[in-house]
């Protein structure tokens, strides 16, 4: 059975790069319940667009169900799903890094196999309660702390190669702003945590001094998104409200952004822009924002020249994980085989160590340039 599903998903693997899953043969009869924790989510908005479009060149049937960001609304949706005879259901959970949110999902499923993806089933200390707990799970995401490492080495080289430049009021330091998605988010917490730690490590290491945080009476030294939403909407706001009394003018103008993502990113960037900054016009002032997702609209932000750099989370690979752990558990593929089988199949695969039914997707970093 092994050897049937890996000839399955070496196939997929062939045609990672189109964007589509493709099989050897049609899926068996299945009937899979994709449980989002917000549809509103940018980054997942490419992870859905992508899963569905694997799911039905499989041809698996499927349904998407938006949990809006509430953990009632969620566990609901699961007991209906159940109830309506889904067969798998794949849950991005909506409190992230619970252990007891999770195993109410497992409860609610009934034995049905539960694929968690994204946002984490487990949180600092709890590693192995939930996913060694069921042979019937698994998880799909990414290592947490990779991302904040990737962003803040990329900002560290970055300020190397720029630190005059970027250095707007000549004090000899950097000041920056930080925007959190989500504070109880492991993803968030190692973000916020090495993008700055990374940063100083890379700066101090080449003679300079370590980024400075823009407000003194800010001992957070983040703004948190006060819906747990990673939205544009908050970081336009904050970022707004901060340029009204760092500036320029005021010798003390915020000289770098940092943000837990890329839809942050750009609401720093539009209330950039409404001050007159970063308008990639070659003739305003840029100041250095980065993220995190590589969505399209950073993207195209970076090559538009108003946004320097982000880290990428392969929405694609995603999905095609999820998709391909999917159809071998239809084929009837024990779960953990499954995961095991999916990470052989291509590079930005893993197993993360320790477990069986754990598999990494690998971020990247990304500049625009040679990617």
């Amino acid at each position: 059975m092994k050897k049937k599903i890996l000839a399955m998903i070496l196939v997929v693997a062939m045609v990672l790069s189109l964007g589509v899953v493709a099989y050897a043969e049609p899926a068996p009869e299945t009937k899979v319940a994709v449980f989002w924790y917000a549809f509103s989510d940018a980054y997942l908005s490419t992870v859905r667009a992508a899963l569905d479009a694997d799911l039905e060149a499989a041809g698996i049937a499927y349904q998407d169900f938006d949990g809006n960001n509430n953990m009632g609304t969620q566990l609901e949706q699961v007991q209906t799903a159940v109830t309506n005879g889904f067969t798998v259901l794949v849950v991005n959970l909506v409190t992230s890094g619970s252990s007891d949110a999770a195993q109410q999902i497992i409860e609610a499923a009934n034995g049905l196999p539960v694929i968690f993806f994204n946002r984490a089933v487990e949180g600092d200390g709890e590693e192995h309660t939930v996913l060694d707990a069921n042979p019937n799970i698994a998880f799909i995401g990414t290592d947490a702390p990779e991302a904040g490492h990737m962003q803040g080495k990329m900002i560290g080289d970055f300020l190397v190669a720029n630190y005059d430049a970027v250095d707007l009021n000549k004090d000899g330091q950097i000041s920056y702003a930080m925007f959190m998605g989500d504070a109880a988010n492991v993803e968030a917490i190692y973000r916020t945590q090495y993008g700055v730690e990374d940063a100083n490590a890379v700066l101090t290491a080449n003679g300079k001094p370590e980024l400075v945080y823009f407000d003194a009476n800010n001992s957070d030294k983040y703004q948190l998104d006060p819906n747990g939403a990673w939205s544009n909407a908050a970081a336009f706001d904050f970022m707004s409200v901060n340029l009204a009394g760092y500036s320029e003018a005021n010798g003390n103008m915020i000289e770098l952004v940092i943000a837990n993502n890329d839809d942050m990113a750009l609401g720093s960037i539009a209330a950039l822009q409404s001050a007159g900054y970063n308008l990639g016009d070659g003739s305003s002032t840029k100041i250095p924002v980065f993220g995190v997702d590589a969505t399209q609209p950073a993207q195209d932000a970076i090559a538009e020249d108003t946004m320097t750099g982000t880290v990428k989370q392969d929405a694609q690979g995603m999905a095609d994980a999820i998709c391909s752990t999917v159809y071998a558990v239809a084929e009837g593929t024990a779960i953990a085989d499954a995961v095991a089988t999916v990470a052989e199949s291509a590079d930005i695969f893993s197993i993360a160590e320790g477990f069986t039914n754990k598999l990494f997707v690998a971020y990247a970093p990304f500049t625009g340039a040679a990617e």
